[in-house]
């Protein structure tokens, strides 16, 4: 009976692979690294009768260095780090993976790979087949190699996967290589400099070691530039009017809004303080929409739960993926915002609609699916989605954080546009104008599901009519300062970087290492 030597990224992936693969009736037992554990059953593949095997490596296998007398600081100029011999070394000797995997793959005919479905899954493909390369014939063959693309842990997913194999795409994983080696090089040689060219220059600063990185350095020139912006901020003195009305009461702006001249805003104030009464100038009504959101990729996420549970990006992503693995959530590193053309809105809300939490909403949306925004299609994944029930009790206080949000953020989505009225009201005196705004809600829209988001009316109660005459109650003249910009929050850091550039697959890493190297 041949053999199929299946791997995944992860110990718990591939464990939650082949239980959906074997139907639950896999054996079981420990890898020779202590790290991996085998699954074993037996099944059918190109036509016969095949024992499969799936175990995983943990991340990537290999890793880049330079060799020899090039890792030493003081013989080497950083110059010679740009074009100086790499090798390529394994990632975490303790966990003899190479060894491991060529082990497993002896008396095998056939592999299939189950790393995740980026560039970063696609070169760990190649690092697999390099280590099998001696014990498994051709290893490079379409006919004896094979990939999995999915982007969930589902039956459905993955059985669609094992029916439709393809073959890991080289021309990726030679784009990861390249980004490693560029990272490696740039990143040695610029720290090395820095560090030797501070070390005595400045008293107080501690240049054991200065770091630099090619996402690193410029996520932390945003956060530099921010600090500078306070640092030479000067305020300025500004002054603003306000009016207040009697019979009926409301509270007017200033139309100009601010005047920096306090000569000139007395001036205009003392025009028209002792006017007693004056006519509406303006009152119209219009109805406004906030639109509801685009579908969840993973920008996003990382924001919201910066924003609203005070998470990291790096402890996001943790409880991300461990939802993935566990088949709560689709892949959660994606940069798509469009949900696919066949994508089945109904199977997914009556789902939640099993979860006491939306249970309520889901029955509405039921009633009339709305279409969801058009997004962007950026070729790697589908956008982030619940993919089974789970309730409360099932997860962690921020598993389920997590997992709520992007319940909710589904729903959201293809919910109606938030619905308001508003009406804007103006009062001329003499040359001066005041404005009165007022927000009513008529339809709350995607807030029902995103409720952190629910719409706050700001009625004055007061109405008014066109050529309506008001008393004037009072009109005040109120000094305040310029203040500088804040600092910047993580998602503003996060937004800052997907503006630049700085792809997501390296957004937490960039934030998480410079927290702990006392940068910033």
């Amino acid at each position: 009976m041949k053999v199929v030597l299946m791997v995944a990224e992860k110990p718990s992936l591939a464990a939650s692979i082949a239980n959906i693969l074997g139907s639950g009736k896999c054996s079981q037992r420990k890898g020779s690294n202590n790290a991996c554990s085998v699954h074993e059953w037996k099944g059918t593949f190109q036509g016969e009768s095949v024992l499969f095997k799936m175990t995983s490596v943990c991340g990537h296998v290999m890793t880049c260095n330079f060799t020899g007398k090039y890792n030493s600081w003081d013989q080497i100029d950083p110059v010679e780090l740009f074009s100086c011999p790499i090798q390529k070394q394994e990632a975490n000797p303790r966990l003899h993976m190479n060894s491991f995997l060529e082990r497993e793959a002896k008396g095998c005919s056939y592999l299939v790979l189950w790393l995740d479905c980026d560039k970063e899954g696609e070169n760990i493909c190649f690092e697999v087949m390099n280590a099998v390369s001696r014990t498994i014939p051709n290893i490079y063959s379409k006919k004896v190699t094979f990939r999995a693309h999915f982007s969930a842990i589902s039956d459905k997913d993955i059985m669609k996967a094992m029916a439709s194999l393809g073959h890991p795409d080289e021309n990726q994983s030679k784009s990861v290589d390249a980004r490693q080696e560029l990272d490696l090089r740039i990143g040695c040689a610029f720290t090395r400099f820095q560090t030797r060219f501070f070390q005595g220059k400045y008293g107080d600063l501690d240049s054991s070691l200065i770091s630099y990185g090619p996402c690193q350095t410029p996520t932390l020139g945003f956060c530099v530039k921010r600090h500078d912006d306070i640092q030479t901020f000067k305020p300025e003195n500004y002054w603003c009017l306000s009016l207040q009305t009697s019979n009926p009461s409301a509270h007017f702006e200033w139309k100009r809004k601010r005047i920096f001249k306090r000569d000139i805003a007395m001036l205009l104030l003392n025009q028209i303080k002792k006017i007693k009464e004056a006519k509406i100038s303006k009152c119209v009504t219009k109805t406004e929409f906030r639109k509801r959101p685009q579908a969840l990729n993973t920008v996003e996420l990382m924001k919201a739960a910066s924003v609203g549970f005070n998470l990291s990006p790096h402890a996001t992503m943790q409880i991300a993926e461990k939802l993935y693995i566990q088949g709560y959530i689709s892949y959660p590193r994606t940069e798509t915002t469009a949900y696919p053309q066949n994508y089945d809105f109904s199977s997914t809300v009556r789902q939640l609609k099993e979860i006491p939490d939306y249970s309520a909403e889901a029955d509405n949306i039921l009633k009339n699916i709305n279409s969801p925004r058009s997004g962007k299609d950026c070729g790697d994944h589908p956008p982030i989605t619940p993919m089974k029930a789970g309730q409360r009790s099932s997860f962690d206080n921020d598993s389920w954080k997590i997992y709520d949000y992007v319940c909710r953020h589904f729903l959201g989505t293809i919910s109606k546009d938030l619905k308001y009225s508003e009406v804007t009201t103006e009062i001329v005196v003499e040359t001066e104008t005041f404005v009165n705004t007022s927000k009513c809600l008529i339809d709350p829209g995607y807030t029902s599901a995103m409720n952190w988001m629910a719409f706050k009316n700001d009625e004055s109660g007061a109405k008014f009519t066109e050529g309506q005459t008001v008393e004037i109650n009072d009109i005040k003249i109120s000094e305040h300062q310029t203040s500088p910009p804040d600092y910047l929050t993580e998602s503003d850091l996060i937004s800052l970087m997907e503006k630049h550039g700085i792809g997501t697959e390296l957004l937490f890493p960039c934030i998480s290492t410079i927290f702990p190297r006392e940068i910033m």
